[in-house]
């Protein structure tokens, strides 16, 4: 099956695991990165993956810290 490069919110709220009111709040932010096209909000996959990648680098270093 082929990846696609742009999800829903809802699509992206799927694929983290997460709730679609989350993953709203997470795109309005910024903290997750978003385009739209026409009316519609998009999420491209490789946003989730660089959020997962801040998420990961944040907590390890507070591990780090408390350690």
């Amino acid at each position: 099956m082929e990846t696609k490069l742009l999800l829903s919110v809802k699509e992206a709220a799927d694929s983290l695991g997460v709730g679609v009111t989350l993953m709203r709040e997470l795109v309005a932010s910024g903290k997750v990165a978003s385009v739209q096209i026409n009316t519609r909000r998009l999420v491209p996959n490789a946003a989730l993956v660089e959020y997962i990648d801040r998420l990961i680098e944040i907590q390890t270093t507070q591990l780090h810290q408390d350690l």
